[in-house]
């Protein structure tokens, strides 16, 4: 059976975030069932770790489709929507598109769930989540496609109600689903190729393997996931060749979630309403290739000088601080960073969410030793690590390690930067080689 270990990330604020690293230990060759269940355990595995099931809030599946309404009024136009890693009818992203498909103008809605859904048949029960007998769990995993919603009620309108009736009274919209609903497996990768769209809160545990699969068949995402994903080396070159980029967002960066009542779970003070049954996280994010207006809003910023005079942290400095091994300044904060600088700046992974592909080029991501190396970053010598050590740092440096060192104040190695530069400076280096 698959064990799944968390390792919660640096900083975590809670006893449990989705941003923690899922580590899924896959049962080796040999073990009993056949390859499709194998893999459908894994899949409840990665849902079910530390009770792992946090519903989507309808109001922000609502607030981040419009955030691309906004810029295009045709971004779901004619297009094949797919939530793949949803429950039909139960998750909210199938009422949100079910109940939108004629305003968004939708050729088609598809919905897959996976054996053993918590939810699955909460609220509308379908016969084949019960059919047949075997030893997979129940309820099993079907599909239900909608080419259509009509006034099925007669009340002069349409909506989820119709939907649901219209389920209720059309079989052949619904399909078993023999391997279990894994995203993985060979029929949901078939109707994964007929879509255009994909959109879906997907198991963390498995969210490189995911945007992998969406890259590998090219297809138009709007995703959530853990914002730690950000510095992955599978993800990050994508961000840095612009294949894929932050949305819209949560409000207020805080992301609430919601979970069954009769979870039994227990969080940190705050974390968890009992009032309101919602769960918040600040370490997740949506992930999409689909373009919105916030991407392309101008980051207002100082100069230098105004910085060093008006920013309280660095307040009392001559100058911005200078890695050690890497000719590029620290930047404290994306509000630091100067209009009229024009080499190379370190930042927070939190710019990401101020990101302008038109206004900034990423350069590199500092978690990522190969690409540090191939920017030109130079290993943290001895004469560092002496001088880290002699401070009272206890990380678990070496020399030899090619990550951000700074040395005044004093010696200290600096934590996940993105590299960056204005894009015009970009502009104006690459001319000046041609």
């Amino acid at each position: 059976m698959a064990v799944v270990k968390i390792e919660h990330p640096p900083g975590c604020e809670c006893d449990y975030c989705p941003g923690a690293r899922e580590v899924l230990r896959i049962p080796p060759e040999g073990t009993p069932g056949s390859p499709e269940q194998q893999m459908n355990r894994n899949l409840s595995a990665a849902k079910a770790a530390k009770q792992d099931e946090f519903y989507t809030q309808y109001v922000d599946i609502q607030k981040e489709v419009e955030a691309y309404l906004e810029l295009d009024p045709e971004t779901f136009c004619g297009k094949v929507v797919y939530c793949n890693c949803d429950d039909p009818f139960e998750s909210n992203f199938f009422k949100y598109f079910a109940a939108n498909f004629n305003r968004l103008g939708l050729k088609k809605l598809v919905t897959t769930s996976y054996d053993g859904s918590p939810i699955a048949g909460a609220q509308l029960t379908f016969l084949e989540y019960d059919e047949g007998n075997g030893k997979r769990q129940k309820p099993k995993a079907i599909s239900v496609e909608i080419e259509e919603v009509k006034d099925v009620n007669g009340d002069g309108a349409t909506g989820i109600e119709d939907v649901k009736l219209f389920l209720e009274q059309n079989p052949h919209t619904r399909t078993p689903l023999a391997q279990g609903g894994d995203f993985r497996s060979p029929e949901c990768i078939a109707l994964l190729k007929e879509a255009d769209i994909v959109v879906t809160n997907p198991p963390f545990s498995l969210f490189k393997e995911y945007v992998a699969q969406l890259v590998e068949h090219a297809k138009k995402f709007l995703i959530i996931g853990p914002k730690n994903a950000i510095t992955y080396k599978e993800i990050f070159p994508l961000i840095k060749d612009t294949k894929l980029w932050l949305g819209s967002g949560f409000a207020n960066g805080n992301a609430y979630f919601s979970i069954p009542a009769d979870s039994g779970r227990e969080f940190a003070a705050g974390v968890y309403d009992e009032s309101t049954g919602l769960v918040k996280f600040r370490n997740v994010g949506w992930f999409t290739n689909l373009d919105h207006g916030r991407r392309h809003q101008e980051l207002p910023l100082m100069t230098m000088a105004d910085n060093l005079k008006f920013s309280k942290n660095l307040r009392g400095k001559s100058g911005y601080d200078r890695y050690k091994n890497y000719d590029a300044i620290e930047v404290g904060t994306y509000k630091e960073i100067p209009s009229d600088y024009e080499g190379v700046m370190g930042v927070p992974v939190t710019f990401l969410d101020k990101y302008n592909p038109d206004q900034f080029e990423i350069v590199g991501n500092s978690d990522d030793g190969g690409m540090m190396r191939d920017i030109g970053v130079r290993p943290l010598g001895h004469e560092f690590i002496r001088a880290y050590r002699a401070r009272g740092g206890t990380g678990h440096y070496s020399p030899g390690m090619r990550m951000l060192g700074l040395i005044e104040p004093q010696a200290r190695v600096i934590f996940k930067r993105i590299l960056i530069r204005h894009r015009r400076c970009a502009r104006a280096t690459k001319l000046s080689h041609t």
